[in-house]
């Protein structure tokens, strides 16, 4: 799949706030820093389309950028950013959950886990979450330039072993680089197939 135009639509801090028009949803989430608004502007060929940032915890409400006329990506803000205090960590946490749980049109969560490390303990207490309430989801692992091939598929597949011990069957895997564009025609592709089946 080609996206021809993307274009920021709208912030919003609860669900009733989106967007109109009301369009099929793939929104991503993971660690604070994973890199999501990086692969959001990979994905759509635009390096300035979402704000990045090297400081953690810069995006604080859902971001929805209206692909082709017809669907959205959604960036969502990031989990597990521990030098917030306590009370932005739940307002935090209460934005990302009503999205989650809320949002009739998302059709799929994709989680980002930095390739580099192994799968964190937040990441996981996360995954669990979404198994239990039924949400759909697929993994990306980004920034997977950061390492030699050999390295890189190491961690994967240690973090595979991890997430086995979980799950018994693991959703679609996906690997990513921002800089390199690698994973993005895989990435879009899904997202077609998913839009296809609506």
């Amino acid at each position: 799949m080609k996206i021809s135009e993307a274009r920021f639509a709208g912030s919003s801090a609860r669900v009733s706030q989106k967007p109109a028009p009301r369009l099929p949803e793939f929104a991503f989430i993971g660690r604070s820093n994973v890199g999501k608004s990086s692969l959001i502007n990979m994905l759509c060929s635009n390096g300035k389309l979402a704000m990045t940032s090297a400081t953690p915890g810069k995006t604080k409400l859902v971001n929805h950028f209206l692909i082709n006329g017809g669907w959205y990506l959604v960036d969502l803000p990031g989990y597990g950013y521990a030098k917030m205090g306590r009370k932005g960590r739940e307002e935090l946490a209460e934005v990302i959950r009503d999205y989650i749980f809320n949002s009739e049109e998302m059709r799929l969560l994709f989680v980002l886990i930095d390739s580099r490390h192994d799968i964190g303990a937040n990441d996981l207490d996360f995954l669990a979450d979404l198994g239990e309430n039924g949400i759909p989801f697929s993994i990306i692992f980004t920034k997977c330039d950061k390492q030699g091939p050999n390295a890189l598929a190491a961690q994967i597949e240690r973090d595979r072993m991890i997430l086995s011990e979980q799950w018994e069957e693991l959703p679609p895997v996906f690997t990513s680089s921002s800089r390199t564009g690698a994973g993005r025609d895989a990435i879009l592709d899904y997202i077609g197939t998913i839009l296809n089946n609506l």
